[in-house]
């Protein structure tokens, strides 16, 4: 299974992204091959939009699960449109520490 990450940065050591559509980066984990991919949000400075195009973003690496401190509302009905799990994390983690979460 797929799970989109919400990353302020682009290493394991990064810390979540509190904004889902506004983040810098998506970490795309696979948690059968245990791979990460970093992929840079081009979404971060849209005027506006930013959240409905980066769930078309994660959409396209057929992502079951999403993980960010925080969706807005226009995002969470396009988000169950679509059968992707949102998941909540409001304290402060690196990406390692919930990639560990979601290992176990």
């Amino acid at each position: 299974m797929k799970v989109a990450i919400t990353s302020t940065g682009n290493t394991p050591e990064s810390k979540l992204d509190s904004r889902f559509g506004r983040c810098s980066y998506f970490v795309i984990y696979d948690t059968d091959t245990k791979e990460m991919e970093f992929v840079i949000n081009p979404n971060k400075e849209a005027n506006e939009g930013a959240g409905p195009a980066s769930v078309k973003l994660i959409a396209s690496y057929k992502v079951e699960k999403a993980i960010s401190g925080e969706f807005g509302f226009k995002i969470k009905s396009l988000m169950n449109e679509i059968n992707i799990q949102m998941i909540i994390i409001q304290e402060e983690k690196t990406i390692k520490e919930i990639v560990d979460m979601l290992k176990n």
